[in-house]
């Protein structure tokens, strides 16, 4: 028998989800947002196309809002959005940290007050 390499079959991942600089970077901003009292409950999804960290200011509610990772629109717009209760998208980017600038800034602001 002569030696034969059959490649292994590639698939794509069935499920999209945050790696754990990302998640931390997310959970640093939503503890921070706990602490000045804005924010009070999160909840994670993770799908076949997208995974959303959201955030509420009450339970049972719609999120305030929704940070989303679409590795599809990497080499697009960028795979990271910020989007608001509204379900416009404040900010799109290729990195996480500027796509969080807005609501970081209205953490300056509800820190100052």
């Amino acid at each position: 028998m002569t030696g034969i390499v059959t490649p292994f079959p590639l698939r794509a991942p069935g499920q999209v989800g945050f790696e754990r600089a990302e998640l931390t970077r997310i959970l640093d901003l939503y503890g921070r947002m706990v602490a000045a009292g804005h924010w009070k409950d999160y909840a994670i999804q993770m799908g076949r196309d997208a995974a959303v960290f959201a955030a509420f200011r009450r339970a049972a509610e719609r999120p305030e809002f929704r940070v989303e990772k679409r590795p599809a629109l990497r080499n697009r717009q960028g795979m990271w959005a910020l989007v608001n209760e509204a379900g416009a998208v404040l900010k799109r980017g290729h990195e996480l940290g500027p796509v969080l600038a807005p609501v970081e800034r209205r953490l300056m602001k509800l820190v100052e007050d």
